[in-house]
């Protein structure tokens, strides 16, 4: 074995000749935030929904470590999926509803603060980030596994990079 340096494929691209030139959201996107504030209404069951705010139209990667949120759902042994709603890609194709695409059965049976960073094995392979690219924009949701308490919290930051 031998000490290697190599070059990430970005890196490559940017020293290419002919210059490979990334798209926005990958070099010098903007850095934009999706704030999102819920009390839970009464009980909810097992399985129920909050929608935590919606993305813009266009390519938008959310940087999953950078997203955090608090979470108080005192119903006991509760776990958690992020996900999104069907969408329409850029290109006109339906993309289905994916209620656990981001964040796969997330323990959250203590009330703190955790990360949006995927631990899917597609997100991780990704940097624990997820990148859309819709017509109209991305629905971005949690699914509480368990039951809802009346007055559970959940709170936070969705920080994302756009074109």
């Amino acid at each position: 074995m031998a000490v290697t340096t190599q070059n990430s494929a970005e890196y490559t691209n940017r020293i290419a000749t002919p210059l490979v030139t990334a798209d926005a959201v990958n070099d010098k996107g903007k850095l934009r935030t999706l704030t999102f504030t819920h009390n839970q209404d009464g009980v909810g069951d097992a399985g129920s929904i909050v929608v935590l705010g919606k993305l813009p139209a266009g390519k938008v990667k959310i940087i999953g470590g950078l997203s955090r949120f608090y979470c108080n759902w005192t119903a006991g042994s509760n776990t958690m999926d992020i996900g999104w709603e069907a969408y329409t890609d850029a290109d006109g194709a339906a993309v289905a509803v994916d209620v656990d695409g981001m964040v796969d059965n997330l323990d959250i049976d203590t009330a703190g603060y955790f990360t949006m960073e995927g631990n899917t094995a597609a997100t991780k392979l990704l940097g624990g980030n997820a990148t859309f690219s819709s017509k109209e924009g991305v629905v971005i949701t949690a699914k509480s596994i368990g039951a809802l308490a009346d007055d559970d919290d959940l709170a936070g930051v969705i920080t994302y990079i756009v074109d």
